[in-house]
């Protein structure tokens, strides 16, 4: 006589009893979220939030106008001069232009915006290098500060330079005395010089070591 066969017991399934969450645990489960570290990465893409970057735009806005105290040093210090000649005619002072021929205006102006775009590229540097991300708050200040900036230089060159007052110049150094006319920006587009520079270095540096945006991958 045999003893009848009868099947095991089915085994116990734990798998998924350990994987459901016990009903006084939200969903996703804490260690999910905890583990992952997904929305710490989407708080660093995303930004320090638009208070923060307000208040660093500010900042920078400020920073980088302030520099315009050394590039109208500057202007004032690598500008070539105009020379100017007084001459006495039927007793009226009559100021002349001594070299009709040359470029010194032209150099006043390439003087001023090739320091407007050397400190354009500085300033986007130092700010990229601060900062290693883009945005519309940073690319403003950037423009604007480099505005401001640009304006403060023109006017402290200005007044660091020659006296404005050409012809009690020309009477105080006599007549047929050489002096300098007043430093002058005949092309008021080189005040965009810096602005533009900026935003283009950044721009650049941005697109090629910014931070990249997380890769997205499919199981």
């Amino acid at each position: 006589m045999t003893a009848p066969l009868t099947p095991p017991p089915p085994p116990h399934d734990h798998s998924a009893h350990s994987q459901s969450p016990s009903p006084h645990e939200g969903w996703p489960p804490r260690s999910d979220v905890a583990g992952s570290g997904y929305g710490h990465e989407v708080y660093e893409q995303d930004g320090p939030g638009m208070k923060t970057e307000l208040r660093e735009a500010a900042v920078i806005t400020v920073a980088v106008a302030v520099c315009g105290v050394l590039l109208g040093v500057l202007w004032n210090w690598l500008a070539p001069r105009i020379p100017l000649v007084a001459d006495v005619v039927d007793g009226s002072w009559v100021v002349y232009v001594k070299d009709t021929e040359g470029e010194q205006a032209i150099g006043v102006d390439g003087t001023f915006t090739l320091l407007a775009l050397a400190f354009g590229a500085v300033t986007a540097l130092a700010v990229f290098l601060w900062r290693r991300r883009g945005g519309a708050p940073l690319v403003v200040a950037l423009a604007l500060g480099g505005l401001l900036g640009s304006l403060l230089a023109w006017r402290l060159g200005m007044w660091l330079g020659p006296a404005d007052d050409v012809l009690a110049h020309a009477k105080e150094v006599g007549k047929g005395v050489t002096f300098s006319a007043p430093l002058k920006l005949g092309a008021k587009g080189a005040l965009l010089a810096w602005s533009v520079g900026a935003l283009l270095i950044h721009l650049g540096l941005t697109a090629l070591f910014g931070p990249r945006d997380p890769e997205i991958q499919t199981q």
